[in-house]
């Protein structure tokens, strides 16, 4: 149990780090608070969300290795929040074919998956009463 552990937390970590990459990029390239080429569809909640991404993104890839458990739940929030919110963009611009959110929508998948596969390597300290 704990390789499969080990394979899928590196899996996670590869598209997470993925993931922090594609936003630094934009940062980089766009300037924080970016609209995504939105203009004025797009909030400022939805700016600094994407940009928060960047901090959560690695955070959830080193978790994953230092403290697993908490890794993989907050992996799993960071792609269900993220899906949420995205499909509300997709869905206002029509964008449902697009890479980056059959991409997401992927990874969710795989995610929900494979996080309790993971999680079963790491027992929560919690025991139901004798």
């Amino acid at each position: 149990m704990l390789r499969a552990s080990i394979v899928i937390r590196i899996l996670f970590a590869l598209c997470l780090l993925a993931a922090t990459f594609n936003h630094a990029r934009a940062i980089l390239q766009h300037g924080l608070l970016w609209d995504y080429g939105m203009g004025s569809k797009i909030t400022l909640a939805s700016k600094v969300y994407w940009d928060a991404l960047i901090i959560l993104d690695s955070l959830a890839a080193m978790l994953l290795f230092v403290k697993p458990r908490a890794g993989l739940w907050l992996t799993v929030a960071i792609i269900v929040s993220d899906v949420i919110h995205n499909t509300y963009y997709v869905a206002i611009n029509d964008q449902w074919l697009n890479s980056f959110y059959l991409a997401q929508v992927g990874f969710l998948v795989v995610v929900l998956g494979l996080a309790p596969v993971a999680a079963r390597a790491f027992p929560s300290g919690r025991q139901a009463p004798a």
